[in-house]
């Protein structure tokens, strides 16, 4: 099996489903370094990610692409293995829609939409997750 890639993730020190997504990532193939903050905007600000893209944590590769919110893990494993122009940041799930990766409440489930995120503050759908299943 191929080395785990690391995601810097940056959160608050109290958010648990925070927490929930980060063993999402790690049982899916991914190594976290956590960062725990009270304020960490800056890393969103400097990463360029418009308020209306943001959630509770932000996750950074190592080749500087950002994952804004409870992305799931599978689409981040296809992103990385994707080769993408200069101005993409990387992907976002705006808010925190439940049943996403980390917000599981009982079986209810809110489809919601991965957005790929680009420098000029646009962004384009990425996926469009419709089910609970479609996530892993």
């Amino acid at each position: 099996m191929s080395p785990s890639i690391v995601l810097e993730v940056y959160k608050s020190p109290t958010c648990g489903c925070c927490k929930k997504w980060i063993s999402h990532i790690n049982d899916n193939g991914f190594a976290s370094k956590v960062h725990s903050y009270q304020n960490f905007s800056a890393v969103k600000d400097e990463k360029g990610i418009a308020p209306r893209y943001r959630s509770c944590h932000t996750a950074i590769s190592k080749d500087g692409f950002a994952f804004e919110g409870h992305v799931p893990a599978k689409f981040i494993q296809q992103f990385m293995k994707e080769t993408h122009s200069d101005d993409v940041i990387g992907l976002s799930v705006p808010a925190m829609p439940v049943g996403s990766p980390g917000m599981e409440v009982d079986d209810k489930f809110q489809p919601y939409k991965v957005l790929l995120l680009k420098s000029d503050g646009t962004h384009k759908i990425y996926a469009n997750v419709q089910s609970y299943e479609e996530q892993f």
